[in-house]
């Protein structure tokens, strides 16, 4: 799965998740959390199987589902209304342990929020939870419940995005950055998508259709660091012929982990097509 973008729209919005097929995220999902006021849950759930099929055009494999979170009223029947809707991937919001996501009793891969305390403390075992294929850092959630003040530079988060994105390391599945609200301010937007691929996040999430085409830049490599890494290699692999483990590359030195960084670029380059 690439996950550069992610791109909500309220499940009961017509209006906008009918202008998924023709937008380029690398995921897309009605949300019948956030997104969707609690009085017109049970009207887009009805909706549901409708939506999904307008919603997904010819994005086979890409259009998902968000579903309240497991401590809610609206979860059940939430999960009951997405499985009969078929999408083809599930995201199941402020979970805050394995047992969550246990609880969606689904084979459809999932997207689990990490957004609450508990979430953050608890990141390792949803990450590693069965039929979890990404999880994703919700900052604004978080901050409040710590009582934190927003910053444009986020040091208030700092910590619990990096855990998160451990989190999906360690259990070797896609980490997907924090949303940033201001839509409007695609500077703003770039600079955080930047520093979320700093720090190993595979993709960003969108709630702006302006959004998608910048989280995209932003998470594929540019064709300076695509050439850049073929040139590495290319040379790594005649210095290996000589029997040489180590070279000197343009005034660096190279080993075994830069090597590993140049091929994880030429495979990033090749699955942004």
């Amino acid at each position: 799965m690439i996950a550069r973008s992610l791109l909500y729209a309220p499940a009961n919005r017509p209006d906008l998740f009918g202008k998924f097929p023709s937008l380029d995220a690398d995921i897309f999902v009605l949300d019948l959390e956030d997104g969707t006021p609690a009085a017109a849950r049970p009207a887009a759930r009805e909706a549901l199987a409708e939506s999904v099929a307008a919603a997904r055009g010819d994005h086979a494999g890409r259009l998902f589902v968000r579903v309240n979170p497991a401590d809610t009223p609206d979860f059940e029947a939430d999960v009951a209304a997405a499985r009969d809707a078929t999408p083809d991937g599930l995201v199941v919001a402020k979970v805050e342990q394995a047992g969550d996501v246990e609880r969606l009793r689904t084979d459809l891969p999932v997207i689990a929020g990490i957004e609450s305390v508990a979430g953050v403390v608890n990141a390792g075992g949803i990450a590693a939870a069965g039929g979890v294929s990404a999880v994703y850092f919700g900052a604004e959630d978080f901050a409040v419940e710590m009582g934190a003040r927003r910053t444009d530079e986020g040091m208030e988060v700092l910590y619990a995005r990096s855990r998160v994105v451990l989190a999906a390391r360690a259990a070797r599945v896609l980490a997907l950055d924090q949303v940033v609200l201001d839509f409007r301010d695609d500077a703003r937007f770039l600079n955080c998508a930047r520093t979320g691929r700093g720090l190993g996040y595979d993709g960003k999430m969108c709630i702006h259709p302006r959004q998608v085409d910048l989280a995209n830049e932003a998470f594929a490599p540019t064709a300076g660091e695509v050439d850049y890494a073929r040139r590495l290699l290319a040379a790594y692999e005649a210095a290996e012929a000589r029997g040489q483990a180590t070279i000197d590359f343009e005034g660096r030195m190279v080993d075994g982990p830069l090597v590993k960084a140049s091929q994880a670029v030429l495979r990033a380059a090749e699955r942004s097509g």
